[in-house]
């Protein structure tokens, strides 16, 4: 097990950067998602940690060493890839060593770490099937075995998940979660899915064109994005945003005007805004609330109800907003298209993002992040 750190990390194609000035500290035994949106660069940043892209400019330690110039096969760590690349004509048992049997490793010790890794991703019984013979999530293991026997002191994973069914891709982020804890090991791992980011991390890094807009907690990206992208990106449905006038702002609280004149006051910091500053609200589908316990209510009208049975998404009109407004109910919600619904806004669940996209930070602390 390794920490890994990046230093000022950048990764140009001519004149085309894909990773600007990228600085990450990640410690022995986290659990790092990288993720973002298609072409927003984390899987090349996976790729220079694995030696498998050369970086342009900066500093890349695992452990206490700079490994820059090493080839991957130097650096201790170990890449499960989006394509299972099994060999076809070898079994599984076959493929899970041929690593080990490339270096020359002792065949006793190759059985060992095989039998082992095995047993930790229930494998024991396939060791002689050949992968046609295999499910999609088997074969996903199996390809994590072979990494697995190699005991790297990083393991990365690029969207090892993709070509699984939705049933599998559950059951397969379980499975993850379930051996770094059993393993204890440095794991950083790939997706564009901030359903698999939210589950399964530590630290979640959310990148944006290149640059790292974000390093936190699951629940901090959630509660206290720091920018409109990050909000945007992380929670599903995405955050609601509105544009809005500023009336007046402090340290202590915002107060915006809403389309049609309506006024709300917000527990943030707003310094930097200035009365008459445009500014974007957000506000989460699950955050709206009934009539009297909101500081605000708005008059909408549903126009498509998606019924998940679990939960109850409806979209809204609102007279004078530009876009509709989503709201998560239950699902037993009886409302119908075309009916008239009160949205009831909190001012302590909002929240602000200036004309920059930088968010106005929240004032109001929720409890179930813990600083």
């Amino acid at each position: 097990m390794a920490s890994v750190t990046l230093r000022n990390v950048c990764k140009s194609y001519d004149s085309i950067e894909i990773s600007k000035n990228i600085n990450l500290d990640i410690e022995d035994g986290e659990f790092v998602v990288f993720v973002g949106p298609s072409g927003c660069g984390k899987s090349t940043l996976l790729r220079m940690i694995a030696g498998l892209e050369e970086i342009t400019s900066g500093d890349l330690y695992i452990g206490e060493e700079r490994v820059n110039d090493k080839p991957p096969m130097e650096r201790e760590v170990g890449m499960v890839f989006q394509s299972y690349a099994l060999y076809p004509h070898m079994d599984v048992a076959e493929n899970m060593a041929f690593g080990l049997k490339l270096a020359k490793t002792p065949k006793s010790e190759v059985d060992n770490r095989v039998q082992q890794a095995a047993r930790i991703l229930q494998l024991e019984k396939l060791l002689e099937r050949k992968p046609k013979d295999l499910s999609g999530g088997q074969r996903q293991r199996v390809a994590i075995g072979r990494t697995m026997v190699r005991e790297p002191k990083v393991f990365l994973f690029d969207e090892p998940l993709s070509n699984l069914d939705a049933a599998l891709r559950v059951q397969m982020r379980i499975e993850i979660s379930k051996l770094h804890k059993r393993l204890q090991s440095t794991m950083i791992y790939v997706t564009h899915d901030q359903v698999e980011a939210m589950t399964m991390a530590d630290k979640i890094v959310a990148l944006d064109h290149g640059v790292v807009a974000q390093v936190g907690r699951p629940l901090e990206l959630y509660h206290y994005p720091a920018n409109k992208f990050v909000a945007g990106f992380i929670g599903s449905p995405k955050m609601n945003f509105v544009s809005v006038q500023v009336r007046s702002a402090s340290s202590q609280n915002v107060t915006v005007s809403l389309p049609g004149a309506v006024d709300l006051t917000i527990p943030v910091n707003g310094e930097g805004l200035q009365q008459g500053d445009t500014a974007t609200l957000g506000v989460r589908p699950e955050h709206f609330v009934e009539h009297e316990e909101a500081d605000v209510v708005l008059n909408g009208v549903v126009s498509v109800v998606e019924r998940l049975g679990y939960q109850t998404l409806l979209h809204t009109e609102v007279e004078g907003f530009e876009s509709t407004l989503t709201v998560r109910t239950h699902g037993s919600n009886p409302v119908r298209e075309s009916e008239s619904i009160a949205l009831g806004i909190q001012a302590q669940h909002c929240h602000l993002f200036k004309a920059d996209s930088s968010a106005c930070p929240r004032l109001f602390r929720e409890p179930s992040v813990d600083f």
